[in-house]
């Protein structure tokens, strides 16, 4: 009998433990595992007799009554949700004196029933210190919930602040390594987009008009984000920049930006050119002792501003480098000369029309 409660008990809290990490609630039916398995391996040896004794019976009310409160604390909140949690709590810790109680019954004659038992002044102080254990070990866990609940919407907040700033491709290295954070020198791939006549059209709206449309517009490239390799975005007034890792997936990114922004901004008479470069960059925490933010910084990111600049409206265009690496993944059209600041001679840069994969 031994082996089956506890083979019982193993089963019905693996079920219930992985439920729950998942996200799932089946905990009414969870808590019946238990007592079934060990109901049909005994009823199988004492048929109907095994509901003749009261342990048996016991198992079984208990069970359900943790299992229906568990599955109301799940299916309300608030005051309903605490009640809820309290009564299970109770009823776990009146298993003793429910035992106890089967147990004088069993070997005394004279507390056969639950009037007799109770007649008894000793049984009523463990009655009764049992349950004000119980309401106090359900104040206690109603109080954990509360505590871990606002620690868990805190700790989401924090990271979800922490991705506004790191990314989240940043933010997840950094929490298992914090040396991602520090200064290094690394070979990514940068996009600058910005919208072309953006200062003289928010010179005649009001201030809550050109936010409500830079939100949008932020929105909309999200995202485009969501589905590529961006490790990190940042946005500057109606400019956007964002870090790759690759020059394909940072020119499909632009491609796919470059259409789902020229959509939007075309009501606003509006739009927005691209510059893509490529190569290497210090990229990392850049700031004093007190204030520090994740950054980049290199001839890379200037470059890759400049080209920006020179793109005129819906137009793409990539450096030589960028060039270099996907000249026979990209579609192009007649590259030009264009003048940089900064740089003593011209910058090549290639319209890119379409990938050719």
């Amino acid at each position: 009998d031994l082996y089956f409660i506890i083979g019982g008990c193993l089963i019905q809290a693996f079920f219930l433990g992985s439920k729950k990490f998942q996200g799932e609630s089946y905990r009414f039916l969870g808590n019946l595992i238990g007592p079934t398995i060990y109901s049909a391996v005994e009823f199988g040896m004492e048929g109907f007799s095994f509901f003749s004794s009261p342990h048996h019976l016991a198992y079984w009310g208990i069970s359900l009554s943790i299992g229906l409160f568990q599955e109301l604390k799940v299916k309300n909140s608030g005051f309903l949700a605490d009640l809820f949690t309290m009564l299970e709590h109770v009823v776990r810790t009146c298993i003793l004196a429910i035992m106890y109680g089967i147990f004088e019954a069993m070997t005394e004659e004279k507390y056969n029933s639950i009037g007799l038992f109770l007649s008894n002044s000793s049984h009523v102080f463990v009655t009764v210190v049992i349950i004000l254990l119980g309401i106090v070990i359900g104040v206690t866990a109603v109080t954990g919930d509360r505590y871990l609940s606002l620690l868990q919407a805190t700790a989401g907040q924090l990271r979800k602040y922490s991705e506004w700033f790191l990314g989240k491709e940043i933010l997840s290295a950094a929490i298992s390594d914090t040396d991602t954070l520090a200064l290094q020198r690394r070979e990514r791939t940068v996009i600058f987009m910005d919208i072309r006549g953006f200062t003289s059209w928010s010179e005649n709206r009001t201030p809550e008009t050109v936010v409500n449309m830079l939100n949008d517009y932020f929105e909309r490239a999200e995202q485009i984000w969501v589905t590529s390799s961006v490790i990190k975005t940042k946005h500057t007034a109606d400019e956007i920049m964002a870090i790759f890792p690759s020059e394909l997936d940072a020119v499909g990114s632009a491609i796919r930006l470059n259409y789902e922004i020229s959509d939007y901004l075309k009501p606003f008479n509006l739009t927005a050119g691209i510059g893509i470069n490529s190569g290497y960059l210090v990229e990392g925490l850049i700031g004093s002792k007190e204030v520090k933010m994740y950054d980049i910084i290199g001839d890379t990111v200037n470059t890759g501003k400049r080209i920006c600049d020179q793109a005129r409206g819906g137009e793409i265009l990539v450096s030589q480098t960028v060039f270099d690496t996907l000249k026979d993944s990209l579609i192009i059209g007649e590259p030009r000369f264009v003048a940089a600041k900064g740089k003593s001679e011209p910058l090549k840069v290639f319209p890119v029309t379409g990938l050719n994969i």
